[in-house]
């Protein structure tokens, strides 16, 4: 697939760049060969090839859900500054 240079500047248009002339003869080049190499793929014989979304298969490795016990009440509020109604106690932050 060829790109024409207008092809080139509306490109730069939807990036946001500005481009010199040189610039754009040089993209015009590298974009070009990017889409020759990319059209090589569809040479490919892909029959029978299911479509993934990586190249290796991936799976999440989950642990059980086990639910444990937590702390008792006086462990957790041991180290508090203050503490009341088994909760922490700390200086408001907003005027009431």
């Amino acid at each position: 697939m060829s790109l024409t240079p207008q092809d080139v500047e509306k490109i730069a248009n939807l990036a946001r760049l500005e481009l010199t002339p040189a610039e754009k003869a040089q993209y015009l080049e590298q974009l070009t060969a990017v889409l020759d190499y990319a059209e090589m793929l569809n040479e490919l014989d892909l029959e029978g090839i299911q479509p993934t979304a990586h190249a290796i298969a991936q799976e999440n490795i989950m642990r059980e859900d086990i639910a444990v016990p937590g702390l008792a009440i006086d462990e957790v509020l041991f180290n508090a500054p203050k503490q009341a109604q088994n909760q922490f106690l700390i200086q408001s932050v907003l005027d009431e």
